[in-house]
């Protein structure tokens, strides 16, 4: 079927003809037209469609049309080339123009974007208007849009035409390759007044020839220059830019940089609990490049202040943050009149009200009340628009307050915007870093609750990083409702993004397809399940002949052994907390029967030391609960066999559940996560031309790697955490859509890893780094080079490096502190995230033997 795109939309069936070609015949009077192709059973149900549509210009002269093309796959080059990245390199293109007459016969189009400027698209084939396969009668084809090529001719023999498409490097004046695969074909035309349009798909690069780049991955405060105030700004940008450009780095990768300003503490440096998805971090703001200047009385304070704080080797938040504000506030009142009448600051609020009001009145009202937790405010607990937007009127007390929240977010947009549009001028990119989750006491959870699981929270179950799995505290996402209303949350969100950023990084993809929920109730990610999933039901245990019993199966099983075993010399301690079910086991008692709610209550004496063993115990359990439309459904605790309680099941027993188990997590869901992941994904990445990377570690279902293929989703590879069976992964085994790293900011750096477990370093360097005898016992800088080398020289489209990284490849330059390096630690939570870099940019930008040979290395190995 064609589903037409036009103003007023309409489906065609397609009739099967000969030569495997499906037809159909349209009558359109527009110049040009839009459509996708379906595939549906003959019960009209649909089995399969297009999610990148189809888009045609017709010339004026010709009033009928034949059109050939063919299905069009998201993972064709052509629609994941085509993004925001090609266009900076390529920032001076300019379109052409064809000549269609009325004599030709022959339309041929193909998209191919190329990212060397030097190529051009060419093409010839089996008839002579063709060139007779002669590489010396070539026809070219005009760029006629980005990544578009066209040629209009005259082929008037009256025979079967076979044809290929080459690559032509107009410098050199010659064909320097011919596209892969069996030659293409068209049909002749014979008929006068018709033009037959020829759209091709799917040009056939080989490896070589498709973008390879690479990256640099630092956060933005962790960047240092002279002029800083203790944290990276959006103008140190700019810096980085120019050390990328001196290396021939052509992405930089960064971490999310929304506000998390919560409760003005070191635990908002946690850069993925934003209180907005859209507003800007005030740390990020430059007070030297603001529209108005600091008055000169606080000159002599604001500079013993920054020098005090850029002295420091990691960032003091709480200092940086508390001397921002006590500065942009001095500097919004004396020229808030001045502020007020600035036209491009009113434009800005009218363009971004849907989200800067509710995000300034709720820093107003959590500044008053001293809380993000909306649920504890005394007014405006519920949002209700009207009252809110009042904020904004200069009869409300609070019409200043909100004004100079509005003020620096238009500042942050400025700032960023130069820096952005700086980089992009030096064929620069920039990767941003989407959370999959929103904080709990966000403007978004204030504003639309309802587009949230608010009774639910989300996390990881256990991994490398924490055998008790990790609670992030973030509600769940309410996609009944996104999908309703047609993921507009999603789209705008992407939207605003696109602003700045030309690839965006979705962190924990894995939560498209499913999330891993818990309960409120519950403080450990241990007591967590998949959502979606298909549970276990009651039906289920009884085919499978299991005997549930729900205070057996779904409540912590505790006896006498399991009590000394937990708690020791302390048993008698515990008696408080539990009661004797009189037949050798216990249960909790009603106020302690939560993780949360012995959280709760130890937080008056935090320091007890069978608080921990109380929670742990709480998850002595072998099936979660789940309340679903009515009825209860269950779900097998992560690792169930390790716990105790399945420790005193029969054998028949305890193989039945670990039957069910494999069974719950390793085969039933993958269909119902494929769906789910397909019913939303391809909406979502259709609103947006930013390449998108997947960050796709963890428990990773089989469907997973399918769906990121077959949607162009660039898969991250991490060498020391392989999603196979193997101790490492061997970057040389990077498919094209990869995306290749030594470390990420969750892990620790290369030099701590190789103290960290030394009989593993011994198989790292023997087997992955190819070297003899016993390692030594740091990280030198020709072990660190030689593991930057394996990742540049491979096939993977993108290989980007922390920036600690790169400095360990030079034993001058590395930080004489390596504990200093880590960025986060997953294990810990919350984790301070205060890393600095030791070096201010300006110097490295002098470092000219390091930075060549960097930039050797990146165009040795094709990376340009």
């Amino acid at each position: 079927m064609i589903n037409d795109e036009s103003a007023v939309q309409q489906t065609h069936a397609m009739v099967y003809g000969e030569n495997g070609l499906w037809k159909c015949e349209v009558d359109y009077f527009s110049r040009s037209v839009s459509y996708h192709y379906r595939m549906v059973d003959d019960r009209g149900k649909l089995l399969r469609e297009e999610f990148v549509p189809h888009h045609l210009n017709f010339p004026h002269n010709y009033k009928e049309f034949s059109i050939f093309d063919e299905w069009n796959n998201k993972n064709f080059p052509e629609n994941y080339l085509n993004n925001k990245i090609f266009h900076n390199k390529l920032n001076t293109f300019k379109p052409e123009k064809i000549s269609v007459l009325k004599k030709h016969t022959h339309l041929f189009r193909i998209e191919a974007p190329l990212y060397h400027p030097g190529w051009k698209i060419v093409l010839f084939g089996s008839t002579a208007s063709l060139g007779n396969w002669d590489y010396n009668k070539v026809i070219h084809l005009a760029q006629t849009d980005f990544g578009i090529w066209e040629t209009s001719l005259e082929i008037p023999e009256n025979e079967f035409i076979q044809y290929k498409y080459c690559l032509y490097n107009s410098t050199e004046g010659k064909v320097m390759d011919v596209e892969n695969g069996e030659n293409r074909f068209a049909v002749p035309n014979q008929q006068k007044d018709v033009l037959q349009i020829v759209s091709d798909h799917y040009f056939k690069f080989k490896l070589y020839q498709m973008y390879h780049d690479a990256g640099v991955a630092v956060p933005i405060f962790s960047l240092r220059t002279e002029d800083g105030f203790g944290v990276g700004e959006f103008s140190d940008l700019k810096k980085l830019a120019d050390w990328s450009n001196e290396t021939g780095l052509g992405i930089i990768q960064i971490l999310p940089i929304n506000d998390t300003t919560a409760n003005y503490s070191w635990t908002d440096s946690y850069p993925y609990a934003a209180v907005s998805v859209y507003a800007l971090h005030p740390q990020y703001i430059s007070l030297e490049n603001l529209d108005v200047k600091l008055s000169e009385d606080l000159q002599e304070e604001y500079l013993a202040e920054k020098a005090e704080l850029n002295a420091l080797e990691l960032i003091d938040y709480e200092k940086m943050i508390s001397g921002k504000w006590k500065y942009l506030k001095a500097i919004f009142n004396e020229d808030k009149e001045k502020i007020y009448k600035d036209r491009n600051f009113k434009k800005f609020i009218k363009d971004n009200e849907s989200w800067l009001v509710p995000y300034a009145a709720f820093c107003v009202l959590r500044d008053k009340y001293r809380t993000p937790n909306f649920n504890e405010w005394k007014t405006h607990k519920k949002y209700i628009a009207g009252k809110v937007s009042a904020f904004f009127t200069t009869k409300s007390k609070d019409y200043d307050a909100s004004m100079l929240h509005a003020w620096v977010q238009y500042q942050l947009h400025k700032q960023l915007k130069e820096a952005i549009d700086y980089t992009h001028d030096l064929g620069i990119s920039v990767k941003g870093d989407l959370p999959i989750g929103i904080y709990r006491h966000s403007v978004e959870a204030w504003t639309e609750p309802e587009l949230f699981g608010m009774d639910f929270q989300a996390g990881a179950p256990p991994d490398q990083f924490t055998e008790l799995g990790q609670n992030w505290e973030f509600p769940t996402y309410n996609w009944e409702a996104m999908k309703a209303d047609h993921y507009t949350w999603w789209k705008n969100r992407f939207k605003a993004l696109e602003q700045y950023f030309d690839a965006m990084r979705i962190d924990h993809i894995l939560g498209f397809f499913r999330i891993w929920r818990m309960p409120v109730s519950a403080t450990q990610g241990i007591l967590g399940y998949f959502y979606p999933a298909v549970p276990v039901t009651l039906d289920e245990f009884n085919a499978r002949h299991i005997p549930f019993n729900f205070d057996r199966y779904c409540k912590p099983f505790i006896n006498d052994q399991i009590l000394r075993n937990y708690f020791g010399e302390s048993r008698e301690k515990v008696l408080e907390f539990i009661t004797s079910n009189h037949d050798g086991t216990y249960s909790f008692k009603q106020e302690f029967d939560t993780q949360r709610k012995i959280a709760d209550f130890f937080k008056k004496d935090p320091d007890n030391p069978i608080e921990e063993q109380l929670i742990s115990l709480c998850a002595n359990v072998l099936f979660l609960v789940e309340e679903r439309n009515g009825q209860v459904v269950y779900h097998p605790r992560f690792n169930v066999y390790h716990t105790d309680s399945y420790h005193y099941l029969s054998d028949w027993e305890k193989k039945a559940i670990y039957d069910l188990y494999n069974d719950y997590f390793f085969k039933r869901q993958d269909h119902l996560w494929k769906e789910k992941a397909m019913e939303k994904l391809p909406v979502i990445l259709n609103a947006t031309k930013m390449l998108i990377c997947g960050e796709d570690l963890g428990l990773v279902p089989d469907c997973v790697p399918e769906v990121m293929d077959e949607l162009a989703i660039v898969a991250l590879k991490v060498q020391r955490m392989p999603s196979d069976n193997i101790p490492f992964y061997n970057p040389k085994n990077a498919g094209y859509l990869n995306v290749v790293t030594a470390s990420s900011h969750d892990s620790s750096t290369l030099r701590q890893w190789w103290k960290e477990n030394p009989d593993l370093t011994q198989q790292y360097f023997n087997q992955q780094l190819g070297q003899y005898g016993k390692a030594p016992e740091e990280l030198d800088a020709y072990l660190a080079e030689i593991i930057m080398k394996q990742h540049l020289y491979n096939n993977a489209m993108l290989a980007v490096f922390p920036i600690q990284e790169f400095l360990a490849t030079d034993q001058k330059l590395v930080n004489p502190k390596m504990d200093n390096e880590r960025i986060n630690n997953p294990a810990v939570f919350p984790h301070y995230w205060r890393y600095r870099m030791h070096l201010n940019l300006e110097d490295l930008k002098q470092e000219s033997d390091f930075n060549s040979k960097i930039a050797y290395w990146v165009k040795d190995s094709g990376r340009l």
